[in-house]
């Protein structure tokens, strides 16, 4: 599993901690020339069905470029759901948010980011924050885990993607101006939990995995933003997993146990009539534990929506 994409897709929390206001400041990349549009991208769609129940499932890029995908089959299920359901919804008030960062980012006893650490692992850390105009983090009392998120969410700004752009902030613009329901699978807070949850030597694990791989940034977006955007399910979960470098608890934490959650609520959910679409993480719908596989095992079938090209 590469680290760096699962700390983007791991909560849709990422791009909405009280750190945007800093991030903003890491420059984006330049636009593509207008001679060169982005692809037309064809992510992938299922659909879980009985007598009275629909339920869509797609996989998302919580961060984009400005790559066309809300059309097509992806657009024709939404336009027929009538609730959109995301992994979390983002509190209306900042002041919430900022709350819930001094409850749930910031390390209890008051030790500086940088003493977790020690100097050689220190001066990488520090080239990382310099490089996206964090700097602040190093000295202030944060959780690594909250410094991995920051680092990624800015570094991926600036390769040009955004949080605006990205699959929850278009479906839930749409399904505003609908008037349609918007539900979640768990809550902002929740998710800020689980990540203050993962012990200190696993948040240490995971924030000298992304400093390792910033470098790498292009390498790892690249074939994970184009397999995504072919529908390539099975190239985009080879692309994210990596077995020989990784820790089995986070994979357990970030996907595993969530996924089951999830399938257990879909499955809770079948028993009353409805439409509903369905948008989390695409990390979360491919490879060997992803939802699809665990309602396969309970009798459940998701069924791969075809491609059809609309006018």
């Amino acid at each position: 599993m590469k680290k760096l994409i699962r700390m983007l897709g791991v909560a849709a929390l990422a791009c909405s901690l009280p750190a945007n206001a800093q991030l903003r400041r890491a420059p984006p990349a330049p636009a593509p020339a207008a001679e060169t549009p982005l692809p037309d991208a064809d992510p992938a769609l299922w659909v879980v069905r009985d007598a009275d129940t629909t339920i869509y499932l797609f996989g998302t890029f919580h961060m984009l470029d400005g790559r066309p995908w809300f059309d097509d089959e992806v657009r024709a299920a939404f336009e027929a759901s009538s609730e959109l359901v995301l992994e979390a919804t983002q509190p209306e008030e900042q002041g919430a948010i900022a709350q819930m960062v001094a409850r749930y980012a910031m390390d209890t006893q008051g030790r500086p980011l940088s003493q977790r650490l020690p100097p050689e692992e220190n001066e990488r850390l520090n080239r990382a924050l310099a490089d996206v105009n964090l700097s602040i983090l190093a000295a202030a009392p944060v959780d690594p885990w909250y410094a991995s998120i920051s680092i990624t969410v800015a570094a991926v700004q600036r390769a040009g993607l955004l949080g605006a752009n990205g699959a929850e902030g278009v479906l839930s613009t749409a399904a505003r101006a609908r008037g349609m329901p918007i539900g979640q699978l768990e809550s902002f807070e929740w998710q800020m939990q689980l990540l203050d949850g993962i012990p200190e030597d696993l948040q240490l694990f995971q924030l000298r995995a992304t400093l390792r791989e910033l470098s790498r940034l292009q390498e790892i977006l690249g074939p994970a933003l184009a397999a995504w955007s072919r529908g390539d399910v099975e190239r985009l979960a080879a692309v994210l997993d990596d077995p020989t470098n990784d820790d089995p608890r986070l994979r357990r934490i970030f996907l595993s146990e969530r996924n089951a959650t999830w399938a257990r609520w879909i499955r809770e959910r079948m028993a009353r009539p409805g439409t509903l679409f369905i948008a989390v993480g695409a990390g979360h719908l491919a490879g060997r534990d992803s939802v699809q596989a665990l309602l396969a095992e309970a009798g459940i079938r998701a069924e791969r929506v075809p491609h059809v090209e609309t006018p």
